[in-house]
């Protein structure tokens, strides 16, 4: 009797336990929301709407895919939307034609994608060796180079631009990366979906890989396992500094401008998306397909909310609380995982 009452009670715990685990259990949340929205706004739906969330949550992934990595080596990187936004004015002052560096080059374009990822293997590489080298907390890093380069791009906009606050007349070879597209696919889902690949198998199947789960896991038995600790955290913040990089160079061909508070409001986004998609706070865990029904899901209730015609206040409440909701889900996960 005693065995069958503890069959029934641990029944319902363990279905609670594979759904908190379950890898699709974002998605499932995502449709669930869509369907209880649809009937306010059924407009959620139509082919418009679902064209307009599918190419705002490309970058929003990209940028979302390097914090992944940097998360998973239980590090924070709070500078991703102030390496977009010094990436996109340092960009866009070298092929706008009102007085760029290259103006009326034909090679402007592509020496100005080469800066936005210059800037942003640079700015990584800062976040990366301040932590890993000097033992410097990465919040504190990355807020500190999150200010300083946020400042940075106001200041440099203002001195390569009369107005001070976009650096405009950009070529159409580059704005073309922001909507154009070959046989009707848009070039920055192409770009997504080959660094979407490229981490997915990089976890998976190399070495790196292997090295970032067990520096996030356990940094000092990775060590002692010949895991160079150190160089893999500076990678994971390098990497993510050329996915907010990449991810700039779409934002920016879709403003046609060069602005020093791009991606300002997004780092909430980022953030959360990655930890709404089962990126552990405490390291060694991600998976790319989480990633991206973490930014899925934040792009869908993002557009419903605004469909429904709430306050941009109301908006970052509520996503607030998704977001805390899913750190707190990543805390009770962890418990469980270490108590067995």
């Amino acid at each position: 009797m005693a065995s069958l009452t503890g069959g029934t009670r641990s029944r319902p715990i363990r279905v609670l336990r594979s759904i908190l685990f379950s890898e699709y259990l974002v998605l499932y949340l995502t449709l669930l929301y869509v369907a209880a929205i649809w009937p306010f706004v059924p407009e959620i739906l139509s082919p418009p709407n679902l064209e307009d969330i599918f190419l705002q949550l490309l970058p929003l992934f990209i940028a979302a895919i390097g914090l992944m990595l940097v998360l998973m080596v239980a590090q924070i990187d709070l500078s991703a939307t102030s390496i977009m936004a010094m990436a996109c004015v340092v960009g866009a002052s070298i092929m706008t034609t009102q007085g760029g560096y290259l103006a009326d080059s034909a090679w402007a374009p592509v020496v100005a994608v080469a800066a936005f990822i210059l800037v942003g293997l640079a700015i990584g590489a800062l976040n990366g060796i301040c932590t890993a080298y000097f033992g410097m907390p990465s919040f504190l890093v990355t807020l500190t180079t999150m200010m300083f380069f946020s400042g940075s791009a106001i200041w440099y906009t203002a001195t390569h631009t009369d107005s001070g606050s976009s650096i405009g007349s950009l070529p159409d070879g580059f704005l073309d990366l922001g909507y154009g597209g070959v046989f009707g696919i848009p070039y920055a889902a192409i770009v997504t979906l080959v660094i979407a690949v490229s981490a997915h198998l990089a976890l998976s199947r190399s070495v790196f890989g292997r090295w970032l789960f067990a520096v996030g896991l356990n940094p000092r038995a990775a060590a002692i396992s010949g895991v160079p600790v150190k160089r893999v955290i500076v990678w994971a913040f390098v990497l993510s500094g050329l996915c907010s990089a990449i991810a700039a160079i779409i934002y920016t061909g879709r403003l046609e401008a060069g602005t020093p508070i791009l991606g300002q409001r997004i780092l909430l986004d980022v953030i959360g998306a990655a930890v709404i998609g089962g990126v552990s706070l405490f390291g060694g865990s991600g998976k790319v397909t989480g990633v991206f029904f973490g930014v899925l899901f934040l792009s869908v209730v993002d557009n419903g909310l605004q469909l429904l015609g709430l306050s941009l206040s109301s908006v970052y409440a509520i996503k607030g609380g998704v977001i805390l909701f899913a750190a707190v889900t990543d805390a009770v996960r962890h418990r469980v995982l270490a108590r067995g």
